[in-house]
């Protein structure tokens, strides 16, 4: 099927990269117009660039979503530039390997102030507009570290475990509004948040050991549950989890 979110509106945090960019570059091949964030200026420029080469409708907006002032002056430049936004994905997240003792205070407030106010605030802000629109739909992107525990990595997994139950507030909470909001909860993806941790075969092999289908994802594979998500093919799936792990969670 071809223009499966054919004249939809979608903003994509953390788009200048790895899943980001492909979530961006795989909407806009279904018809998107996209609104690329990124801290990463370069890095967010060039998946504008690279949608708008194959003649589809990007825009950067280069802001922290930490920042919900900059959230604030984000979604009013979208709906400025598009009128409306119909779909959020809430991508954008740092990821680190630590154990509790050794996590600084600077370290947690971090990993939480992007992780999870960025996505409350992305939440909060672009509601109102979906409301004006008649609808929306909102993906999160959480992890398998937000079901299921680790070691050395409690400050992630408690940023990641917030963002999996937060959507399901935004899910209970905006239903009369006809916005939907789901989360999706990634494995062991090739980018460059994991290029360190497959550094080697022994290594990979290591991430990989509890992964049923023995190999890491490709991040288009994570983009496709997206774009299902933000079309009107999941109108009745809201409150939802969705694992693209390659089984991981099933052990």
């Amino acid at each position: 099927m071809a223009g499966r979110v054919e004249g939809k509106i979608a903003f994509v945090t953390g788009g200048g990269s790895g899943m980001g960019r492909e979530h961006a570059l795989l909407m806009a091949e279904e018809g998107a117009s996209i609104i690329v964030s990124d801290v990463n200026e370069a890095g967010g420029r060039e998946t504008v660039s690279m949608i708008n080469s194959k003649g589809g409708q990007g825009l950067f907006i280069d802001f922290d979503v930490a920042s919900e002032a900059a959230w604030q002056s984000a979604v009013n430049q979208a709906v400025s530039t598009f009128g409306r936004v119909d779909i959020l994905v809430n991508n954008a997240g740092i990821f680190m390997m630590k154990m509790m003792a050794d996590t600084t205070e600077a370290e947690l407030d971090r990993m939480l102030n992007i992780n999870v106010k960025g996505v409350f605030y992305g939440c909060k802000h672009i509601l109102p507009a979906m409301q004006k629109a008649g609808g929306g739909s909102i993906i999160n992107i959480s992890s398998i570290y937000g079901v299921i525990g680790a070691p050395a990595a409690s400050a992630y997994q408690a940023s990641k475990g917030a963002v999996r139950i937060l959507t399901k507030s935004v899910a209970v909470e905006y239903a009369p509004y006809n916005i939907r909001a789901n989360s999706i909860h990634p494995g062991v993806i090739r980018t460059p948040m994991t290029r360190d941790l497959m550094a080697t075969p022994d290594s990979e092999k290591a991430i990989l050991a509890s992964t049923i289908l023995r190999r890491a994802a490709e991040p288009r594979e994570v983009a496709y549950p997206v774009l299902f998500l933000a079309s009107s093919e999941s109108s009745y799936i809201t409150g939802a989890e969705i694992m693209v792990d390659g089984g991981y969670t099933t052990v």
